[in-house]
């Protein structure tokens, strides 16, 4: 059944979305509500990985439930941000990782619609119960990203 492909992509959609998240904390240490923010978001797209593994099997996938931290370059990146400080050009790399979130959590978002759509095709009452309980966070974060872009672009751009 070409649910399953679905399935995977959104499963690959959220663990690219979940590392980007965790990056993004970790690069940007010093911007305390990004640090923040992201780290604890980024938790929801790890719980969505597990839960596409989960729905996975009952389509013969064998996806990861372990979303593969990114753990070992969060030290160095954490180094980096503290080195690099409050300077104009951390406010410019800033945006740009709020971009690259805010486009993948917009792809991610599709990628949730495309699955709602076709478990309700199928009828499957479980893979609709996950897409409604998945997407609106997708969405929250897309949000997020879209609304400290709208916040940090003004100084950043301007000094």
């Amino acid at each position: 059944m070409k649910l399953g492909l679905a399935i995977r992509e959104l499963h690959r959609s959220e663990h690219k979305l979940a590392c980007q998240l965790s990056a993004l904390s970790a690069r940007h240490t010093v911007e305390h509500e990004i640090f923040y923010t992201s780290r604890d978001i980024a938790v929801w797209s790890r719980e969505h990985i597990a839960d596409l593994a989960d729905a996975g099997t009952r389509y013969g996938l064998t996806l990861s439930a372990d979303p593969h931290s990114t753990a070992h370059a969060a030290g160095l990146q954490q180094r980096i941000s503290a080195l690099l400080g409050r300077r104009p050009e951390p406010a410019l790399l800033l945006l740009a990782d709020l971009r690259r979130v805010h486009r993948t959590a917009a792809g991610v978002s599709l990628d949730w619609e495309l699955l709602a759509q076709g478990a309700q095709a199928v009828k499957d009452v479980d893979l609709i119960d996950l897409a409604q309980r998945g997407h609106p966070q997708t969405l929250r974060q897309m949000r997020w990203a879209n609304g400290m872009l709208k916040t940090l672009s003004p100084q950043a751009l301007s000094s």
